[in-house]
């Protein structure tokens, strides 16, 4: 009992993990307007932050694979949060302290990017190695923290603003960074059980790279996050396009509205799934984000569109945690590299998916449907990835 007690406060701090990067990635977009007003900064530049961030991440899911395992998981823990809670420090002190507010930015950027990385890599192998039963339920919760952690980011910082005025930033930026901080604490006291058992040996790149299956999986994790991002990164856009609303309400009424759905989708999926085989729930959600994708695409009155908004989201939320599922109950010697690469995949397909439904959007005159519509191939090419998936698992082809 006592055993299970610490790896219950081991599951905590792997849920509040999830909220850190979730506060990290999502806080500074909010402040992109901001920086521009304030310090003059050109928005092709603030774009560029956006560009250092996801590359900063691919980099760091990529290296990953090199020391994660020999200075251990708490270690790297550690230093996630570390980096995350300096980053956000750093953005709050650096603009004015330097001579070039956007060299100052830039540096927080990087900082934070890297404990983003790491976190992404890492606290979801951490949770794999907790002994709990049903780990793709617990998958499956967990993820559903960035949900809320996004959530909770926007809206008490939407709050704080209203009350305080966005001149504050400053100071709302440095109470986020309490997050990572406090979280930092719990990471160095909490239990860390091993991803591999006593004598067991992880598999190589090498190996990963002669398995079918991984290939099969990493196609899934690209798939499923261009999936999610096709439409998450475009529903501000969406909203106030077809709705006529303004910014702040295409927000909440665009991403939030995503968010909520995709968070309420993985809590469903850890109370009910001990009641449906993964495959099953990921095929019906695949079949329910084409729907919506078509929604987004086709439908000629704009409230339709929104709630296909709604629908992607709550279909795309079983997507990334249910193929890290799959992969590591498929491939129980994956390890970290498994985990590394498979991040590498979905962070690859978030960026693929938005862009994609961005060029084929400006091709067809900034029309935002058409793009959708272009970006209907990943949820297709998923559903063919877990059909694949579940014949192999029913002809007992799956290797160790």
């Amino acid at each position: 009992m006592i055993m299970q007690n610490n790896y219950n406060r081991t599951i905590r701090t792997c849920f509040v993990g999830f909220a850190v990067q979730a506060i990290v990635i999502n806080f500074a977009p909010l402040l992109y307007l901001t920086f521009h007003t304030t310090y003059g900064v050109p928005l092709t530049k603030v774009t560029l932050l956006v560009t250092v961030n996801f590359l900063l991440q691919l980099c760091v899911d990529a290296a990953s694979v090199g020391f994660v395992d020999r200075i251990g998981y708490r270690m790297s823990a550690i230093l996630a949060h570390a980096f995350a809670c300096a980053g956000m420090v750093l953005m709050a002190l650096l603009p004015d302290a330097l001579g070039d507010p956007y060299a100052g930015l830039l540096i927080a950027t990087v900082v934070y990017s890297i404990g983003s990385g790491l976190l992404e890599v890492l606290i979801s192998p951490i949770m794999e190695a907790c002994p709990t039963e049903n780990k793709d339920l617990a998958m499956s919760l967990l993820h559903s923290f960035y949900c809320w952690g996004h959530v909770a980011c926007v809206l008490l910082s939407t709050l704080f603003f209203t009350a305080f005025g966005v001149e504050n930033w400053k100071i709302l930026t440095l109470i986020w960074a309490a997050v990572p901080l406090l979280n930092l604490i719990s990471f160095a006291r909490v239990p860390i059980a091993p991803l591999l058992k006593d004598g067991e040996r992880g598999m190589s790149l090498l190996e990963l790279a002669k398995n079918r299956l991984f290939w099969l999986m990493l196609l899934a994790m690209v798939c499923s996050g261009a999936s999610e991002q096709a439409v998450s990164q475009w529903a501000s856009a969406l909203a106030e396009k077809g709705l006529g609303v303004s910014k702040t309400l295409g927000d909440l009424m665009g991403p939030m509205f995503f968010a909520v759905a995709m968070g309420l989708s993985r809590i469903l999926y850890s109370k009910m799934g001990d009641r449906l085989p993964l495959e099953k729930f990921m095929l019906g959600c695949c079949g329910l984000c084409i729907v919506a994708y078509l929604m987004i695409g086709l439908a000629p009155w704009p409230i339709v569109g929104l709630a296909g908004c709604g629908l992607c989201g709550f279909s795309v939320g079983i997507f990334w945690p249910g193929t890290l599922s799959l992969a590591s109950g498929a491939m129980r010697r994956g390890g970290t590299a498994l985990f590394c690469l498979l991040a590498l995949g979905g962070d690859l397909g978030c960026s693929a998916g938005p862009t994609l439904a961005g060029m084929v959007s400006a091709a067809a005159g900034d029309d935002l449907k058409t793009g959708v519509l272009a970006a209907l191939v990943f949820p297709l090419v998923l559903t063919l990835c877990v059909l694949l998936q579940r014949r192999r698992t029913t002809a007992g082809k799956l290797p160790s």
